[in-house]
């Protein structure tokens, strides 16, 4: 792969993104690199966040002969400078041209939503993956899986990564014989330009709920409502959750650049959308435990009765919270040209990673490890539990992120006051915050009259004391980080055992103490 000068002016012009080129020389650029600690030889240098002009030095020094920035820097001298208006958008629209546009191999669905987006990613490409013959990719907040073999999964860091690495590994993934992309695109995806360009053939809006609100994230509710109506806007056909906040919005929003006939809206039974539009889809919960989620799904329209999808699925993991989910990605598989009978099977033993994990003890309740991170997630988890066995205390483990998602941390103390019995506040990726602070002002939103809050800031250890404090019939849930490996702290990824194991080797311990 190699992309030339010219190549490079024509894209920007295009786009009218072009302030300068200071050329040097005319040569194709063999590699392309954000990060000065990974530079090759004729490398294409990209200055993007916080920048620092050493970097430039240490790029150079590397082999780079190229950089493209935002503003002329002393150290680029010798190399071809390219200046840009919007550094974000000109990397995506550069790294797409440079892997060949590895997106028109590949027929993309994509999810955006405050929750489910990870579950509905999951549930499509588990539900499709056999029908494919294992040639469905994956771009999610746990994972990024670009082929079939070991080393082509691996940890993802961030729900929707940098531009170059999108298209990177979407290269990696068509050159490893995936012909369909299951991904999850955030809100900072679009507020960060990091999939600026880029077309999804099917575009999911899930639900909408304030959140991501604060410090280096959005400055409003608006801006974070406006930037996640962009995957529909960008997408040739568009899901919508017709349950959803905000819908009249939503729908306006997909409208703009898709065809009505190329929007389905599903929506539960029963449900009266806040729009003068006939739902496409409705489903019902045929059964509705933890051991057994079952959805009965009916097509409406002429046009969804076409996709031949009407019938009852079983969904792999539970929770009423997941049938929605379980529809968009039924309906995306539809979309792809994939029948009901091409997916039941997957769909029913469909698993995901940190995701409603049940663990089972002898005498201190079930376990139940979930990723839930904000009020809409949690009050739909706790309140589903709390329906399965209304006569076991709740008994709730969880922090909230430092230096973003502020908002998080009073709609926690919302959750636990509308459903938890007893509170361990503890850390969760604290970043550069004092985890305290954070705890302590997610109990400001608590009412302890209701809920008994204790503080731990040792997370393995709130874990085993919350599990210690359990019952038999009481409800333990581990929230907030599900199989991550990490915690965040003061800008390091210190190495986390990860809640799921936490709980997995204690229990074990006490199972066999309890014989």
């Amino acid at each position: 792969m190699s992309l030339s000068i010219q190549e490079i002016k024509n894209i920007l012009r295009e786009h009218d993104l072009l302030k300068s080129i200071n050329q040097v020389s005319d040569h194709n650029f063999d590699y392309v690199s954000y990060d000065s600690r990974d530079i090759k030889p004729n490398t294409l240098f990209f200055g993007k966040g916080n920048f620092k002009p050493e970097f430039v030095t240490k790029a150079k020094d590397a082999g780079a002969t190229g950089i493209v920035c935002e503003k002329h820097l002393s150290e680029s001298n010798g190399m071809n400078e390219i200046l840009v208006t919007n550094i974000q958008k000109a990397m995506s629209l550069i790294s797409a041209a440079f892997f060949n546009y590895p997106q028109d191999d590949l027929f993309i669905i994509a999810f955006t939503g405050t929750k489910g987006k990870t579950t509905s990613s999951y549930f499509t490409r588990d539900a499709i993956e056999k029908a494919t013959s294992d040639r469905t990719a994956l771009f999610s907040t746990i994972n990024t899986v670009v082929g079939n073999k070991p080393d082509q999964t691996f940890k993802s860091h961030l729900t929707t990564p940098e531009s170059l690495d999108v298209f990177k590994n979407m290269r990696a993934a068509v050159d490893n014989g995936m012909k369909y992309l299951i991904m999850e695109v955030s809100s900072q995806a679009y507020l960060k330009n990091r999939v600026y360009g880029l077309k999804y053939n099917v575009g999911n809006f899930l639900n909408i709920s304030p959140d991501h609100i604060g410090e280096n994230e959005h400055p409003t509710f608006a801006n974070y409502l406006h930037c996640k109506e962009q995957l529909l806007v960008n997408s040739h056909t568009c899901i919508l959750n017709a349950d959803s906040d905000h819908l009249v919005d939503i729908y306006y929003a997909a409208k703009t650049t898709t065809d009505p006939e190329n929007i389905y809206l599903f929506g539960k039974k029963g449900t009266t959308p806040q729009i003068e539009v006939d739902l496409d889809f409705v489903y019902e919960s045929i059964s509705d435990s933890l051991t057994n989620n079952d959805i009965q799904l009916n097509s409406v329209s002429e046009k969804a009765k076409k996709l031949g999808l009407d019938g009852n699925y079983r969904i792999g993991i539970p929770g009423d919270y997941n049938e929605s989910n379980a529809t968009a990605s039924i309906i995306s598989a539809g979309l792809a040209g994939f029948k009901r009978g091409d997916m039941i099977d997957g769909l029913a033993s469909a698993r995901i990673p940190g995701r409603m994990e049940i663990f089972k003890s002898k005498n201190h309740g079930n376990v139940h490890v979930d990723y839930a991170h904000n009020y809409a997630s949690m009050n739909a988890l706790l309140g589903f539990l709390k329906r399965q066995d209304p006569n076991g205390k709740v008994i709730v483990v969880v922090g909230s992120p430092g230096n973003k998602g502020i908002d998080r941390r009073k709609g926690f103390g919302k959750a636990l006051t509308q459903n938890a019995d007893v509170a361990f506040l503890t850390t969760d990726d604290p970043a550069y915050e004092d985890p305290m602070k954070i705890a302590k002002e997610i109990d400001n939103h608590i009412d302890h009259d209701k809920v008994d809050v204790h503080f731990e800031m040792d997370r393995e250890k709130a874990i085993k004391d919350a599990i210690n404090f359990g019952k038999t019939g009481d409800i333990i849930v581990v929230a907030g980080k599900g199989r991550d490996p990490y915690q965040k702290i003061n800008g390091v990824d210190t190495p986390y055992p990860t809640d799921s194991v936490i709980v997995e080797d204690y229990l074990e311990d006490l199972n066999s103490n309890d014989k």
